[in-house]
This record gives structure tokens, C-alpha cells and sequence, in this order.
């Protein structure tokens, strides 16, 4: 059986992409396992993929909330929409 074929942003390291780019590989990693017939191998394959991914943002956004409260000292209130 022939490995599953890599898109160009499936051989991307995860560690050179912006968050936007995870998260869209991510959706798209999502959506092609929910509509998609795959093999065993593929969907494990999409599924550690995707895991990676959704790891990479979560850091990514820890580090960005980091940022945000090194830059805003005591000065950081928290969201009120209304």
C-alpha cells in the first residue's frame, strides 16, 4: 500500500508556519476527515497531523498572551462587551 500523499502544506514543518497557516491546515485537516473516505494509515496520519497543529496554536497563542501581559504590566482588565 502507497503512503498517503502530502500536500505542499502537510511537508511544511509545523514550526515555519504563522498561526493563521496552522489553523487553516488544521480546518482543512478537520473537514477532509469528517466528509472523506481515507485508510487506516491516512486518517493516524491526518489525526498526529492535526494534533501537532492544534498544539503549535494553543502555543502560540500562550506565548501571544504572555506578550500581552509583559507589555501591560498591572495595567490589563479584563473584556466587557456590553
Amino acid at each position: 500500500m502507497n503512503p498517503p500523499k502530502k500536500t505542499s502544506a502537510e511537508s511544511t514543518p509545523i514550526e515555519d508556519l504563522t498561526y493563521e497557516q496552522a489553523l487553516l491546515e488544521l480546518e482543512e485537516i478537520i473537514q477532509n476527515l469528517e466528509t472523506d473516505e481515507h485508510t487506516l494509515e491516512e486518517t493516524l496520519a491526518m489525526f498526529e497531523r492535526g494534533q501537532s497543529l492544534a498544539q503549535y496554536c494553543t502555543k502560540l497563542l500562550e506565548d501571544a498572551e504572555l506578550k500581552v501581559q509583559e507589555l501591560s504590566g498591572d495595567n490589563l482588565v479584563d473584556f466587557d462587551p456590553s
